[in-house]
């Protein structure tokens, strides 16, 4: 199968596009490098340096004539989504549609949208919250995905164009930067393995900080494989439904770390700060769905994946 992965120089796309290749498809891989790096790249893969508001993308896509489009490429933060929503709007929204455009026009069979699930529901109601709550999204990066899954619904009505979306919890492990919505465990981790302090953001009566579901790489990729095939015209949460205060997430790196070095004691004390714009308060994912029409599970235990990402990061 001809898969093309925008976002495939990054840090959940580059681990997808690895995936998809050591199972025998051909993948094509669209990066601009604003986040994404030349050194994540398979081999085997077949890059295209562009952006994909660019209109050389149907240039592209007439001559690849991807069957799947796997959607990772995003700007990924809340809070510059906060501070410069036109730009979030052009690349999340805009991007979105000229690809969809180019991939209607060449035949694509499907396109596997990655959506938030830690993000566009908002501060739900409903908790752990399932793919039957509407979104209620409280930062422009949510309202982009918000809208971005209306108008797949829109390329499905109109030109019979199938879908798959995947609304990610927190997402943490190899190759993660520090920034975007689960940039905390990066963030934390490079802290402590540069001996510098770290800052936990809360909310004023919540002084362990933000709640927040988080699921290691490994398994997002496996939704990603099995979504090639099932979850057709479905939205489906991918997380634990387990929720992590980030004081206990702090706390847990940083044993995990000490593990494999010394840490100096007064590290284990971050500094403290109010919560940023578009921060939610909490953030949990039913998953029941994911099993139903994915067949898929959570396998990576959180301290388990920050084990994991730690050998990545050490040995790099």
């Amino acid at each position: 199968m001809k898969i093309l992965v925008t976002g495939g120089a990054g840090f959940i796309g580059s681990n997808v596009t690895d995936a998809y290749i050591e199972a025998g498809h051909e993948v094509i891989v669209v990066d601009n490098l604003y986040t994404g790096k030349r050194k994540n790249l398979h081999p085997e893969t077949k890059f295209y340096l562009m952006d994909i508001r660019a209109p050389e993308i149907h240039k592209l896509l007439e001559y690849e004539k991807p069957e799947v489009i796997n959607h990772h490429a995003a700007q990924i933060s809340v809070p510059a989504s906060v501070e410069n929503p036109g730009f979030d709007a052009s690349v999340n929204i805009e991007g979105f549609i000229n690809l969809l455009e180019g991939a209607r026009r060449v035949g694509t069979r499907k396109v596997i949208f990655i959506s938030s699930g830690g993000a566009i529901y908002g501060e739900a109601e409903e908790y752990p919250t399932s793919e039957n709550y509407p979104p209620q999204p409280l930062s422009p990066y949510a309202i982009a995905k918000a809208v971005s899954e209306n108008y797949l619904y829109f390329y499905e009505h109109q030109y019979g164009l199938n879908y798959t979306v995947l609304r990610y919890a927190n997402v943490y492990g190899p190759r993660q930067i520090p920034n975007g919505e689960a940039g905390v465990v990066a963030i934390f981790m490079d802290r402590f393995l540069e001996n510098k302090p770290s800052t936990l953001y809360h909310f004023p009566s919540e002084h362990e900080g933000m709640i927040r579901d988080y699921c290691y790489v490994g398994d997002i990729v496996e939704a990603n494989l099995l979504a090639l095939e099932a979850g057709n015209k479905k939205a489906v949460n991918i997380g634990t439904g387990k929720e992590t205060r980030t004081q206990p997430l702090f706390e847990t790196i940083f044993d995990v770390i000490s593990e494999k070095r010394p840490l100096d004691n007064s590290l284990r004390t971050p500094n403290r700060t109010f919560a940023r714009p578009g921060d939610l308060k909490k953030s949990c994912l039913k998953i029941d769905l994911a099993e139903d029409v994915l067949g898929w599970k959570p396998k990576t235990v959180l301290s388990e994946g920050i084990k994991k990402t730690l050998d990545w990061r050490v040995g790099q």
